[in-house]
């Protein structure tokens, strides 16, 4: 089962960072009425450029850290910048969220049915199909 781990890590990784934005962005729009909260948000791509750049520096897969590199203080956990202020301090602009949590669960899926093909893929392979 080792050949399947190694071809099927970098999705879980990917799967558990997408699951993690989405928490993220569902916190924002869960405080968009919150005074003085500020809007967060994971650079996804910078995250698995790290991971993929740790991947081709290594020599065996136990000099990966522990957790892949992809806890959220490492992921890029980053602030909104908004594109109009609010009074109280706010950062969260609902509709811009919504629309980014709408693509976030997009990727997700996405990623996920490719997984889901990937597996049929093995699953058929050893029936002899």
């Amino acid at each position: 089962m080792n050949f399947i781990d190694k071809d099927f890590a970098l999705h879980e990784r990917a799967l558990r960072l997408r699951g993690q934005r989405m928490e993220v962005l569902s916190a924002n729009i869960a405080n968009a009425d919150t005074p003085n909260f500020k809007a967060r948000d994971i650079d996804f791509r910078q995250v698995m450029k790290t991971v993929r750049t740790d991947a081709l520096t290594t020599t065996k897969p136990q000099h990966f850290e522990i957790d892949g590199g992809l806890t959220p203080d490492r992921a890029a956990l980053k602030y909104r910048i908004p594109f109009n202020t609010s009074f109280d301090g706010n950062t969260v602009e609902l509709s811009m969220e919504q629309a980014k949590f709408g693509k976030a669960s997009g990727d997700f899926q996405a990623t996920l049915s490719f997984l889901e093909n990937r597996v049929s893929g093995i699953r058929k392979a050893l029936k002899g199909e």
